[in-house]
């Protein structure tokens, strides 16, 4: 998923003129899909941020294009949590049972690309609580 990501990055000309910025929300478009995997395209204003959430079981991974974004994460009882700052140009991979959350702290916008494999049937969101991550609902693709 990540060498997807990454090398979709690196060719701005395939999507590029997709790119829709929203004041609302985070906007995205699927590019791509299959039975194996599927890709989206994310625009991120400053402030926009996804939450902690999974991804239903899928394992993924993101490229930052253009921009830069924060990720947030758990890092087991002794880390905490974990905080990374993730410039253009940068793919993270991540496993079936990983929850992030993922955010524009910068002063311009971003865009992203991302794989799921398998194609995302379900996300959970999570709230971040002193005891850690409650899971506090569930949203499946007829939500995006």
């Amino acid at each position: 998923m990540r060498t997807i990501v990454r090398e979709l990055a690196e060719r701005p000309e395939e999507w590029i003129h997709h790119v829709r910025l929203s004041t609302e929300e985070r906007w995205y478009r699927r590019l791509a899909a299959d039975d194996d995997h599927e890709v989206w395209l994310i625009s991120w204003l400053p402030g926009q941020s996804t939450g902690f959430h999974d991804h239903g079981g899928s394992r993924g991974a993101f490229a930052v294009a253009l921009g830069e974004l924060e990720e947030l994460s758990l890092g087991g009882p002794e880390q905490g949590l974990l905080i990374r700052r993730i410039p253009a140009g940068t793919a993270r991979a991540f496993g079936p049972e990983y929850v992030h959350d993922v955010r524009n702290t910068a002063v311009g916008p971003a865009v992203t690309l991302h794989a799921y494999s398998p194609p995302l049937s379900s996300m959970a969101h999570y709230d971040l609580r002193a005891g850690g991550l409650v899971r506090t609902s569930e949203e499946g693709p007829e939500q995006w």
